[in-house]
């Protein structure tokens, strides 16, 4: 046998991983091999694979790939890195060699300026590794942390992905998860059964709709593996290759929204709902909207849209959900997705309709001001263009929070029907009037006294004007007119430079 057929069948093994166990073992998961989830997601014929024949050097069976296929292919033309860890061998656990070809991939990626996605289906560390397969995730996590901001980092969780090695994709951008087949956790079902004597399921302890709806830790689920790999490719497609990368995505085709009249969907009443969704598919390039965090923290509204063609993050009060008040979970939510935009260079769009944060004792034990405070440092640490539109209420600290003007905002805009004040008229009365009411024996006389100062006091603060006249507002726009607004902002402020003062870094309110 020459040297060439040596290579082949060594190539052979490798790819179709060797072995019927393997194959018997891959049928038995009802699961994609990684070999199929690399064609499934990637331009075909484009993947370029690297380190194909490494095997682990504390085994004594030639495992090639040590349970994970590395390399370079394209997803609709566009560069990126990927990694697919193999279950079949070994688990898809992370031995030495296995780490060191998914830190090899990601330096070269760095280097190169392109995305990574990471495929993970693994058991976590290798057992019989001991500490060098600590060592490697160890490693791993190091990577992540120091390529965030200058490359986007992709997780798609496909399998399991247990105790000390779930933070590498918690460290990622965006994590995707499928149901059924996803799990996540640091301690499994058995050790807490064992040691807390708790019974729980895999799928109830860190399956992907708990990840989706409960922690956050999931930004984005789908029912199938198919179905995954295809929001893979429209998040993508938002995405640029690096920090420096500024494509002009104007040139590319887009469509008007649908005509919808954007005056009749926030309704009179200012404590009746609407969705906000509506407003969003109103103003951006039609079916443009792809939604992040979509189950998690609903009182808010994040994701990324085109205006014009250009790619820009949407953040939006959801008034459906909890009246659109801001919380732990949305303040969270929203200062991560803002911190995203502004490493990639995307503009941030703010749509306001807040009538606070949101009251209660949880809420304030559970460090609501903490927490709150992330949302503040996001916007105002944020370079990039910032255009904010006030659609109805705009209270107290939640107006200053969202995007206002003092927290260096481009443009700020407003809507007639926005109300920018402290607080609501009833509010407001019951703590500047309150004991001139009290005083008063008759009810009747009383609620009537009392809605005529809720009335002198909407007249006088709830409304845009007094922010429009000090310039807090740039201009008081017409509802149907707020695309034709936002694009003139955004061309104008697109290629903004502001530089903050010079330091190490901030310390974030963490």
């Amino acid at each position: 046998m020459n040297i060439i057929e040596i290579y082949k069948n060594k190539k052979l093994k490798a790819l179709q991983g060797g072995g019927q166990e393997r194959i018997k073992r891959q049928k038995q998961s009802g699961k994609y091999t990684a070999t199929q989830r690399l064609n499934m997601l990637l331009d075909a014929e484009s993947f370029e694979q690297i380190d194909q024949l490494v095997t682990s050097p504390f085994s004594s069976n030639k495992n090639y790939t040590d349970g994970v296929i590395t390399g370079f292919g394209k997803i609709d033309g566009k560069k990126v890195a990927i990694y697919a860890q193999d279950f079949t061998i070994r688990g898809g656990s992370i031995g030495k060699h296995h780490a060191k070809k998914i830190c090899k991939i990601m330096d070269m990626a760095a280097k190169i300026g392109c995305p990574i996605i990471g495929l993970i289906d693994s058991g976590g560390a290798r057992i019989e590794e001991g500490i060098h397969g600590l060592k490697g995730v160890g490693e791993i996590f190091l990577r992540n942390v120091r390529y965030s901001g200058i490359i986007p980092q992709i997780s798609v969780i496909l399998g399991p992905c247990a105790a000390g090695a779930t933070y590498s994709p918690a460290l990622t951008d965006f994590i995707f998860t499928t149901e059924k087949i996803s799990h996540m956790f640091v301690t499994g079902p058995v050790v807490i059964s064992k040691v807390l004597h708790q019974t729980i399921t895999k799928e109830n302890l860190g399956g992907s709709k708990i990840h989706n709806q409960f922690s956050g830790v999931s930004h984005i689920e789908s029912q199938n593996e198919q179905e995954c790999f295809f929001k893979v490719k429209t998040l993508f497609s938002y995405l640029p290759n690096n920090y420096l990368s500024q494509e002009e995505t104007s040139k590319n085709y887009f469509e008007e929204p649908e005509k919808i009249n954007l005056e009749k969907i926030v309704p009179d009443k200012i404590n009746k709902s609407y969705d906000i969704k509506d407003i969003i598919n109103g103003i951006f390039d039609k079916n443009s909207f792809f939604e992040i965090h979509k189950y998690f923290a609903q009182n808010i509204v994040v994701g990324f849209a085109k205006l014009a063609g250009y790619v820009i993050g949407v953040v939006a009060n959801q008034p459906l959900i909890k009246a659109g008040t801001l919380d732990i979970d949305s303040s969270c939510k929203a200062a991560r997705f803002i911190r995203f935009c502004d490493s990639f260079s995307i503009p941030i769009i703010s749509l306001v309709d807040v009538p606070g944060f949101l009251p209660g004792i949880d809420q304030e034990h559970n460090g609501i001001i903490k927490h709150g405070a992330k949302l503040i440092y996001a916007y105002a640490q944020a370079t990039v263009p910032k255009i904010t539109v006030v659609l109805r209420k705009a209270y107290g600290g939640a107006y200053i929070v969202m995007g206002s003007k003092h927290l260096a905002s481009d443009f700020n805009f407003a809507w007639p029907t926005a109300q920018i004040a402290v607080m609501g008229a009833k509010g407001a009365i019951a703590i500047l009037n309150g004991k001139e009411l009290n005083k008063i024996g008759n009810i009747q006389e009383k609620e009537k006294l009392q809605k005529e100062l809720e009335q002198k006091y909407e007249e006088k603060y709830l409304n845009p004007f007094q922010a429009a006249e000090y310039g807090y507002i740039d201009s008081i726009i017409e509802p149907n007119k707020t695309r034709k607004h936002l694009i003139s902002s955004l061309i104008i402020s697109k290629d903004k430079v502001e530089l903050l003062p010079k330091k190490k870094h901030g310390n974030i309110p963490l």
